[in-house]
C-alpha cells in the first residue's frame, strides 16, 4: 500500500512539473468589469519567468460628477491546464485617487488596497490574442464610496508580443 501511494504521489508531482507552459512574454490589451466603479482598465503582463509574471492595470473614471484613477499591481503564478490554457493566482495592492461633486457637496481623496487575483486565460496559436476571465477581491481603505471591501470579476483581452 505505502508503494502504491508513493507512485501515486511522484505520478501526480510530474504531472504537475512535466507540462509545457507557454505564457507570452508581454501582453497589453483590456480589462474589463465593474472594478469598484471604475470601469475598464488598460492592462499590461510581463513574465518573468516560465510560470511567474507581474500584472499592472490603469482604470480611470471622468464623469461630470466624479474623476477618478486607480492603479493595480499583481503578481502571478501561472499554471499549465492544456494546451494555451493557463490558470492563475496573485496577489498585489494598488493606489488611487478620486474627486467628486455632487450638488455642491465636494470630496476627495486617496485609497490603498490590497488585492488578491484568480483567473483562467486562453492563448492562441494562430494570433498574438489572450482571452482571460479572473476574479479580483479588493479591500482597502478609503475609497470613494465608503465601501471598503470590492469585489470584480473581469474580462480580459489582450494581445501578446
Amino acid at each position: 500500500m505505502k508503494k502504491l501511494i508513493l507512485s501515486a504521489i511522484m505520478l501526480l508531482g510530474l504531472a504537475f512539473t512535466a507540462q509545457a507552459q507557454d505564457i507570452s512574454k508581454n501582453a497589453l490589451g483590456l480589462r474589463l468589469g465593474d472594478n469598484h466603479g471604475f470601469g475598464g482598465e488598460i492592462s499590461y503582463q510581463r513574465a518573468l519567468s516560465k510560470n511567474n509574471r507581474i500584472e499592472a492595470d490603469l482604470g480611470w473614471r471622468n464623469s461630470r460628477n466624479v474623476d477618478a484613477f486607480k492603479l493595480v499591481g499583481l503578481y502571478q503564478w501561472v499554471w499549465n491546464i492544456d494546451q494555451g490554457f493557463n490558470w492563475y493566482a496573485g496577489v498585489g495592492g494598488g493606489i488611487g485617487s478620486w474627486s467628486h461633486d455632487y450638488n455642491q457637496y465636494k470630496d476627495d481623496g486617496t485609497f490603498v488596497f490590497a488585492a488578491g487575483n484568480i483567473g483562467i486565460e486562453y492563448g492562441f496559436k494562430e494570433v498574438p490574442i489572450l482571452l482571460s476571465l479572473d476574479a479580483r477581491p479588493e479591500i482597502g481603505s478609503g475609497y470613494y464610496d465608503d465601501d471598503n471591501f470590492g469585489f470584480d470579476i473581469g474580462l480580459g483581452i489582450k494581445f501578446q508580443f
